[in-house]
This record gives C-alpha cells, structure tokens and sequence, in this order.
C-alpha cells in the first residue's frame, strides 16, 4: 500500500517485473521522511532515480519477452512450437511432473530455460514483434559490450541457477549432436564464475561427473543421455584468465634476458593464445562456444563517463577492486570471442545490476535482462526463506529502528584499517549497541539451536556474521569464540568467547576437536591465491584442527592441501553431514560471504558494515535464503522457513510465526545392481504409438456406454452470449447454425479427421479406408452422440472435440476387431528398448522398499502407497516370479488418448514370470495397482489392453506380455497368482 506495508490481499495473476521492493517500509518511518539509501537497487523511495528509471525500460522489455513466452508455452500442440523435436522433447520432459520424484523444476527454472530456446529457436520465424524484441536486446548488449551478445537471465538466490545451467547445456548438446550443422547450437561450453567455492560446486555439470544434474536430478529423458555425454563442459573462475608470467626466474634475471633494446627483448608473459590453451584445452578445437556466466553482476565492461557519485574510503577501494576483476572478466569472455568464437554470453544473477563505480548508476538492472524471476517472486513461492528484519523497536517510532541499518549507529566507533602492528584493539571495547544486537540476535539463536536438537536434526543451525574489513572481523570473531589477552605483566590469559555455543575452547585452555566458529576472508578464499600470514596466524589453530579432522576422515595425510584449500573445504561443507563443516555454528566473514554458497542451514544474519544499496542488502542476506526442507507438506506447500536479519537494511518483515523444524531427509541412490544382479534385468520396448491394420473390406463394429459422448456447454463453452454497448440494443449471440454444416460435411470432415490413427508402415495415411470408416462415424454420430444445453453436432469439428468422438470411435473398432485385426506397436526408431540396467536416481523419499537381491535387478523401491508394498511383499514371495521392478525412473511409457488429449501413462510394475513355459519364454506382466477406478484408469486400462500389449505381442521380438489391474490390497498375491497363470 501508499505505506511500504502489505496490503494482505491476493491478486491471482502473474506478478509484471517491475521495480518493486519485495519488502513493506519501517513502520515507524513518516510518510514524508527522506530516502536514507540514495539510489537503491531496489528502492522504496519517492520518485523514480536513475538506477529505477533504467529498470522500468528493462522491465519493459522483460515483460514483452514473458508475454510471448507465454503465449509460445500454451500451445498444446508440440509440432507448432516452431523448435526442432528434440527440443520439444526436452520441454515436455521438464514440464511434466509425472517426470520426477523428488527434483521437478521449479516453473522459475522451466521458464528461464524457455525464454532462451524462445530466443534461439521461436523468435527469429515468429513475425515482426519477436524480431523487434530480438533488436532490442541485441542493442541493449552492444550498447554495455563489445561485439558479444549477450541475454541475463535474473533469478533470486536460491531460485537454482545450477539446474537451469543444466537444462541449457543439455539443450543444446542434444541438438547440436542431432543437428551437427545447425549454427544455432554448440556442444562446447565455458562456465565462468567469481571463485574456486562455485567453481567446485558446478562441477554437477560436467556429464561424467557421478553427482551430475542430468542423472541425478533427470534433466533430460534417458534416450538423451549418451547424447549429452557428448558435451565439453569447461569450468573456470575469471581469475585463470590473467595472463601468468611462464618463466620463474628473478627480476634480475629477467633484466638480464630481455637485453637493451625492445628488439632483443623476451617476453615472459603468456601470449592470450597461450592462456586460452591453459583454461580451456578442451574447447581450443571449437567454434561456436556458449559462455555462462554465474554471478554475472562481476562481469561487466566499466563506462568511460562516469556522472554518479565520488566514492570514498573503502567504498572507492571497494568499487577499485570490482573494476579490475570485471575487467580481468571482460577481457577474458572477449579473446574467447576473437580467438574461438562466441555463440552467445548467458549471465545469470541473482543481482543483475551495474556496482558502485563502473559508470553506470549503481543498482541499474544489466539492459540486457530478459527474465525476471526476483526475490518477491520467489518469497511469494515460497521456495527461499522468509527474511525477517526490524519494523520497530523501543527507542524511537519517528525514525528507523535501530537495528535495521547497525552501521549508522557504530561506523565512527569501528576500526577503519585491517590488521597490523600497533596497539591491539580489545573485543570488549566493541560498541553496546553492536554487542546488544549480537546477543540479541543469539538468544533468539540459542532457541533455535534447542529446537533443532529436540527435532534430532544432525547438524546446528547457522548463525554468520558479515564484516567490513579484517580489524572488524578478527574483534568480533575473538568476542564470540574467545581469544588469548596479553596482560600488563606480559603474562597471557584466556577469555572465553560471551556467546557459549560459539566458543572454540572448553574454558580450560584446551581447543575443542571441532570449532565452533569459523572466521573467514572470502576475497582470499575465492582468488586461489594463499592467505595473507597474519589471517593464517589468526585462524592457526582452528586449520590445524581441520588439518587433523581431515586425515580422520579418510584424507591422504601426504597430500598436504594447502591452508586456503582446508577453509574452503570447511566453509563449502557447513551444515552437511559427515564432513569438516558439518559442526560449525558460527562463521564471521569477511566482504559479502562467498556468492553460490549453499549452506541451507544459515538461520541468522548480523551485518556489521555499511550498506550503500538493496544490490548489497539481497547479496547478504541471499546467503541465509537456502531453503532447509523442499518436502511438501499435506497440503502440496511447503512449511515455511525464516531467516532472522539484523544490521542489513533489507526491507522485510512477517509476523513472528514458528516454523517447525525438520530433520533432513535420507538421501538415498536407487540403481540397477551390475553386475551382480544382471541376470534379474528386464527389458520392454519403447512404444511411441499404434498402426491398426484394417480388413480389406468391411470390419465390425462394438459399441458399448462408454462409445457414449453428451455435448454440453462445459465442452464448448458459453452457447448463448449477450452483448451489450454502453448503450443501444443489445444482442444474442448463438453457436454455430446448423444449417451452415450439412451432416455429409460433418460426416466427411470427421472421418478425414479418423483417418489419422491409421498409418501403413512407413507411417502415411491408408486412404482405401476411408469410405470403409465413413459409414461407421455416421452410426455414431446416430446412435452415440448426444447434444444438450443448445450445443450442436457440428461443434465437432472443432480439434479437441473430434479427437474426443475419433477416440470413442477407435475403441469400438479395437474392440470389435480384438482376435483378428490387432495393432501394432510403433516404436521408437531412436531407442527402441529400454532396460533396468539404466536406473540410476537420487531420492529423499521415506516410504521405500529395499527389494529381494534374488528377485530385483534394482536395489530399492519407493513407494507411493501402502498398496504397492502390499505388491512387493507379494511378488517376492511368489514362486513364479522370476524378477520385478517398479516404474520409476525406467522409462516405462505408454501413450494414450483421453478426452481427447494425447496423454502417457506410467504403470506401477512390469513383472517377469515362469507361467508353465520356463525361464526361457517367461511372461512379462505389466501390473497397475490401483485403488478407485475412474473414467482416465478405464482409459488406461483399456489402451493397454486394446493396443499396447496385443501391438507389442504381435511385434514378436519381446517375449509375450500381459496387463492386469489389481484393485484390491488383500487379494493382491492371489490375483498374482491367477495373473500368471
């Protein structure tokens, strides 16, 4: 509302990008007070500053781009989505929730992976408008960029850019292999980001990697996998592309070489060729290649004419350092561009936005975005925490509360330089208000952590603290974890740290196996370079505990790791179990915490620097926003997180609910058991459709209640409208007149129209059926088709409902001809065989089964019912199964038509059994556990039984086959048992 408060009420429709906080005002600040930020990236203020104005003409453009999209992804039909099949492939794979377990796609990530294959693919043949918004983009990246093309695609912290990274290259190595000279795709891809941290996280990119996205989180459907192998995927941080010197010798030395003139001069820099062989020798043969930047809000090019603001202090050495990284960025992405060719530069950010002293206005919104998936998006999701931050306090209800910005109330008390010789600040001597926040913030902490340990959760929560310099974070860090004190005699004293569950020691001098808390310098941390001796010699003793843990954990104690290597370890593994990480409850850091760490235990939040813009306030606080649980709960939503936020100015607030706390889920990995079981393998054929072959002359007939189709307005919609004008006469509108559609048309159009479902071997249509079908659409249309609420007959030409009459049809003619006139099974002229050797996926799942090793080829089941553990309990004590395997991650897939709409059907097991003929000619029964049926089950059922296993049967070459539908939990082992036979 006009306040900055939330107004309670839902609007059901899509939120439009805008420049929106995600976040209602103080409530205490008056309606006329001024900005205190300046130019925010995501300001509440009054009037619209640069950085707004520049984002309402981005926004612009992203809401084109989403309308398009959005008309592109309604198309029901997959041969006008103008891509080629295997990327309609990969869409409906992605969309489908029947796909997935446990990791579907979030619709951020779907839709994100869409507006570049919209971009790609639809836009160049899609008319006038999508060309328009294809210039538009192309001059916003010239306008930023030399010669690269760039597209952003934003999406809030924890949204899962690393999937949709995934979905993309997929995407295109798919292609690229199916059509080798298309320019449009690339099997070659250059993954840069800010630092080693992300840079080891991303390695679920590579293919061949055992915890690889593709496999274990299903991105692409299993026929494609071999495909995607096929991808050369370089992972890089944008420090690799400095240029290094190549010959280790002194400066004297070096003198010595390069002579007296420029002529006899030697180089010992690396050439840009020479740089590129060593980044990314995997891709020097390639032409073509696509850059995906992570974090790409580093990676800008600065802009000459400069008109914001004079920075000053450590904001101007701040905005220095940004510069040179964005530039070493830059440059690098450009020799790629000259050297090998760029295809396109993808970024993705949480934060798109242009930093303090790049030229632009800070906080401006990268003009080259075309999808938008912001922080309100995802908190109205409800896949990322809720951040909580202080709306009032005690003190004042005229200004800000105090809290909410720490820095204004104790910046002039802090130290300005980093560490060094001198008088020895004291950590007691920190500032009351900055200590009443710590110890506030930590005994709301302290419940927390009680809560957490009463729900057997195995790791703590998270509490992390972020810094302006190294002086501010080694005081902080001694005040909360203890420290050693020189006294006035020179004799030294130990201080235990003020907040018990962060102390390092026991109070008795000794250090704790395992630290509490963790002090880190994430600049030196994610550059790769060494750290600076005295943050070593401060943090000694905790990497010497890390060192050992290390060892004890399995570790090579010869293969000494260095001291930044042993930081990252512990600081990539807090919170998961079982590794250096997994006991740490505090970590104090330095700058803005390591951008891509994904920690999900992180609860609280203290800032203690200055914040200039929201860019900086989302960046902090995105590090808490990593959702612990993706379990849903009964009713389909996720329970709500929260993350508790003090000193970072970040707009946010929600009533002080109580989240439960939930123990992590078992992550367990169900696979095929090779070689050990191999010979319980099971092995069906991939259908992808149905040929039935007609007699010569005329063929029966069956028409049962369920050939039955009533027309109603639901069908069809409204069947009388009146329209009206402001004023005048007002006018009935009707449906379709009758006597416009003679019965012969409708008759001729239909049966055109049934036509379809009869294809000959090399799949054209048997036009001599055609005057055979005629006469049976006309007693259907006689005898099965009824027409109420004043619909008429001929609204059957319309697509969806003939498809609905030519489906009813298509049964009676099956049914009648079972026995002697039986489909065939259209296969899959890619991958026509599908194997339990192939399942391999991750799950959380509770409610599984571990099956028989004596009659499973794959390790477990998950199970969706207690039905089916009432079925596994039955087939493997049966006597004449031989093996079974439910359909889950199989690739098991029958396609079938209801209600007029192509659908596939996933059964529940596929079973191997000795029916009386031995172990060499078993029957394959396909078993469908279902509890009530309804009309799509009959649907199902009668496609199975009608299509699928008489046209599979009558192919031969995959043993016989037999469908049942069990429908009753305690007679399962003896219906199994008349199953087989």
């Amino acid at each position: 509302d006009e306040s900055g408060q939330p107004t309670e009420t839902i609007v059901e429709r899509r939120r439009s990008a805008s420049f929106v906080s995600p976040i209602p005002k103080a409530r205490g600040v008056h309606a006329d007070e001024p900005n205190r930020q300046g130019t925010l990236g995501l300001d509440e203020g009054h009037g619209l500053s640069s950085a707004e104005q520049q984002y309402e003409l981005t926004a612009t453009l992203i809401n084109d781009v989403r309308r398009r999209v959005d008309e592109w992804r309604q198309i029901p039909d997959p041969g006008k989505w103008r891509v080629t099949p295997d990327t309609a492939r990969l869409l409906q794979h992605w969309r489908s929730a029947a796909n997935y377990q446990n990791y579907r796609p979030f619709f951020c990530q779907v839709e994100a992976a869409e507006t570049v294959i919209w971009l790609t693919e639809v836009a160049p043949q899609a008319g006038v408008e999508a060309e328009r918004i294809l210039g538009r983009l192309k001059r916003a990246s010239l306008d930023t960029n030399r010669d690269l093309q760039r597209v952003a695609l934003k999406l809030a912290t924890g949204a899962g850019k690393t999937t949709v990274m995934a979905m993309l290259i997929a995407w295109q190595t798919v292609n690229a292999v199916r059509h080798p000279n298309s320019p449009r795709f690339t099997k070659g891809f250059l993954v840069i980001t800010p630092g080693i941290t992300i840079k080891d996280r991303l390695r679920v990119l590579q293919p061949n990697d055992p915890e690889s996205y593709y496999t274990t989180r299903g991105l692409v459907p299993d026929d494609m996998r071999a495909d995607v192998l096929k991808a050369k995927v370089v992972i890089t941080n944008y420090h690799a592309f400095m240029l290094r010197e190549r010959l280790d010798i002194s400066r004297g030395g070096r003198d010595l070489l390069q002579g007296r003139t420029a002529a006899e001069a030697i180089s010992s820099t690396e050439t840009e060729g020479q740089m590129l062989q060593r980044v990314m020798p995997e891709l020097m043969g390639m032409r073509n290649v696509l850059v995906i930047n992570d974090e790409a809000h580093h990676c800008y090019r600065e802009k000459p004419a400069d008109d914001s603001p004079a920075l000053k202090g450590e904001e101007k050495k701040e905005a220095e350092e940004n510069n040179a990284a964005a530039r070493v960025w830059i440059t690098g992405i450009e020799t790629v561009q000259r050297k090998l060719g760029v295809q396109r530069v993808l970024d993705l950010s949480a934060t798109p936005f242009f930093l303090a002293g790049s030229g632009y206005a800070e906080g401006t919104l990268f003009p080259c975005t075309a999808c938008d998936f912001s922080l309100m998006d995802a908190i109205e999701c409800g896949i990322v925490k809720l951040p909580r931050v202080p709306v009032a306090d005690n003190i004042s209800m005229d200004e800000m509360p105090m809290y909410r910005d720490l820095w204004k109330h104790i910046g002039k008390q802090m130290p300005k330089k980093g560490r060094g010789p001198g008088k020895v600040a004291d950590p007691q001597d920190l500032p009351a208000p900055l200590l009443t926040a710590l110890h506030a913030l930590y005994d709301h902490y302290a419940k927390t952590f009680e809560v957490w340990r009463a729900a057997k959760i195995g790791v703590p929560p998270c509490f992390i603290v972020v810094c302006n310099n190294t002086a501010t974070s080694q005081l902080v860090y001694n005040y909360i974890a203890g420290y050693w004190r020189e006294e006035p005699d020179g004799s030294v004293s130990q201080v235990n740290g003020r907040l018990e569950l962060f102390r390092n020691h026991d109070g008795y001098g000794n250090p704790l196996p395992r630290p509490n808390t963790l002090l880190i310098d994430s600049k030196q941390l994610e550059s790769g370079e060494a750290l600076d001796p005295q943050f070593k010699q401060a943090a000694e003793a905790e990497l010497e505990l890390f060192r050992r843990a290390r060892i004890e954990r399995g570790g090579d104690p010869n293969a000494e790791p260095s001291d930044a290597e042993i930081l990252r370890e512990v600081m990539n593994t807090v919170g998961k179990v079982g590794q250096l990480g997994e006991q740490v409850r505090c970590v104090v850091s330095v700058s803005m915490l390591t951008e891509g760490w994904d920690a999900n235990t992180v609860t609280h939040v203290l800032g203690v620097r200055a914040f200039g813009t929201q860019l900086l306030c989302e960046q902090v606080v995105g590090r808490a926003l990593r959702r612990q649980s993706y379990e849903a709960g009964a009713d389909g939503l996720f329970e709500p997180e929260y993350a508790d936020v003090l000193g970072v100015p970040f707009d946010f607030t929600a009533k002080p609910v109580v989240a439960p706390a939930r123990p992590p889920r078992e992550l367990v990995i169900v696979r095929a058991v090779s070689p050990e079981r191999d010979h319980l393998a099971i092995e069906f054929p991939r259908v992808q459709g149905y040929r039935i072959e007609l007699p010569e002359d005329r063929f029966e007939v069956s028409f049962t209640p369920d050939s039955r189709m009533v027309l109603t307005p639901e069908d069809v919609g409204a069947t009388l409208t009146l329209n009206s004008g402001i004023i005048g006469a007002t006018q009935l509108l009707g449906v379709i007149d009758g006597t416009k559609v003679r019965n012969s048309q409708l008759e001729f159009e239909l049966t055109g129209h049934l036509m379809t479902y009869w294809r000959d071997k090399e799949g054209r249509p048997i036009t001599p059926a055609f005057h055979r079908l005629r006469p049976v659409v006309r007693r259907w249309l006689d005898e099965c088709l009824e027409c109420v609420g004043h619909t008429r007959r001929q609204q059957l030409m319309y697509r969806s409902l003939a498809n609905q009459a030519c489906e009813k049809i298509l049964h009676a003619i099956t049914r009648a001809e079972a026995g002697t006139r039986q489909p065939v099974a259209i296969l899959d002229p890619f991958n026509p065989t599908g194997s339990t050797r192939h399942v391999h996926f991750a799950t959380t799942k509770a409610e599984r089964w571990q099956a028989d090793e004596r009659k499973s080829h794959v390790n477990w089941v998950v199970l969706d019912s207690g039905w089916e553990q009432q079925f596994c309990l039955a087939a493997e004590q049966h006597p004449k199964v031989i093996a079974y395997v439910k359909n889950q991650g199989l690739g098991l897939e029958v396609p079938y038509v209801h209600q007029g709409h192509k659908r596939t059907y996933f059964p529940d097991f596929v079973v191997l059994a000795d029916d009386g003929r031995g172990a060499g000619d078993p029957l394959h029964l396909i078993v469908e556990v279902k509890g009530q049926p309804n009309a799509e089950s009959a649907a199902k059922k009668e496609t199975m039984e009608n299509h699928w296993v008489p046209g599979v049967n009558r192919l031969g070459e995959y043993g016989r086959w037999k469908f049942v539908q069990f429908e009753n939990q305690w007679q399962m082992a003896d219906e199994l048992t008349r199953a087989i036979g």
